[in-house]
């Protein structure tokens, strides 16, 4: 440990469970209108921004969430130009989504311009390309409000939130996943952070049984990042017009060679392999779409 560390800050997303960052530094400590704010300095993860008590990301290893949450369904549909991004202040997913050159426009909707400014402050090794892109467009909005008054529509739309406390709880409905349908073109994919199962059995299950409530075709895939502590990371998927079981690992190799993306984590074989749940994950997944 770090002879530099001055304090500690816990993780406190589990009330039974306890992870806690050695902070050689605290960057920035601050409640906003929204939530508590921490972002710290650790030898080990980098940079770590937590919001009310719960790890947002760490700059060693934010690559694995951002890559598998952008690259997995825009490698499966094949011809996304529009994103449509709810949360994810941070901009890394942002940045993740924009390298891929045929996308026309990635719009962006964060709740708290703090995490927006102190992200682009100190979290700029992460998202520094994103604010000179000229197709991304930053909207200070509640997500779930925004989307419910919005014409335009989407190929994709990624929801990069909070767990489902306070305002975010809007953005694991089933009357937001109507509003997001709603928005999608006809080959259209939603992405949903859906927490992590061993955790958060309750959380994933209602995710999972709303998005079957609305679409065709609900799954989810699986991550696994060494800052979210209990295990596996959910990511839900839903679409009325693609089943990623139907996409084969020669499509996805494919248009993954075309984009020529030079990743950490994600690569073909994982993608297909996340789709694959331990039956722990599978029995409350099944259980969860047959109660919609």
């Amino acid at each position: 440990m770090s002879e530099r560390m001055s304090e500690v800050v816990h993780d406190t997303l589990d009330p039974t469970v306890r992870l806690s960052y050695g902070a050689d530094e605290i960057l920035v400590r601050t409640t906003t209108p929204y939530q508590d704010v921490v972002l710290l300095d650790n030898e080990r993860f980098g940079r770590v921004l937590l919001l009310d008590g719960a790890t947002q990301l760490t700059t060693a290893d934010e690559f694995i969430y951002h890559e598998m949450l952008a690259h997995v369904p825009i490698f499966s549909h094949g011809d996304v130009r529009d994103v449509l991004i709810i949360g994810g202040g941070d901009c890394g997913l942002a940045e993740e989504v924009l390298k891929h050159k045929d996308i026309r426009r990635v719009v962006q909707v964060e709740l708290d311009p703090c995490v927006v400014d102190l992200s682009r402050r100190y979290l700029d090794e992460i998202n520094a390309g994103v604010f000179a892109d000229e197709r991304f467009q930053l909207n200070i909005h509640d997500g779930a409000t925004f989307i419910d008054g919005m014409a335009e529509r989407f190929d994709l739309v990624l929801v990069d939130s909070t767990d489902p406390v306070g305002d975010a709880c809007k953005l694991f409905s089933a009357q937001f996943y109507k509003n997001v349908r709603r928005c999608l073109r006809m080959r259209g994919i939603l992405v949903v952070q859906a927490g992590v199962p061993f955790l958060q059995p309750e959380d994933f299950s209602s995710a999972m049984r709303n998005l079957a409530s609305v679409f065709r075709y609900p799954s989810c895939y699986l991550l696994a990042s060494p800052s979210y502590v209990g295990g596996h990371l959910a990511l839900g998927w839903a679409s009325d017009s693609i089943s990623p079981a139907a996409v084969s690992l020669d499509v996805i190799k494919a248009r993954h060679a075309k984009a020529n993306l030079k990743l950490r984590y994600y690569t073909p074989e994982v993608d297909r392999a996340a789709f694959a749940l331990p039956g722990y994950i599978n029995d409350l997944f099944t259980e969860a779409i047959e109660r919609r």
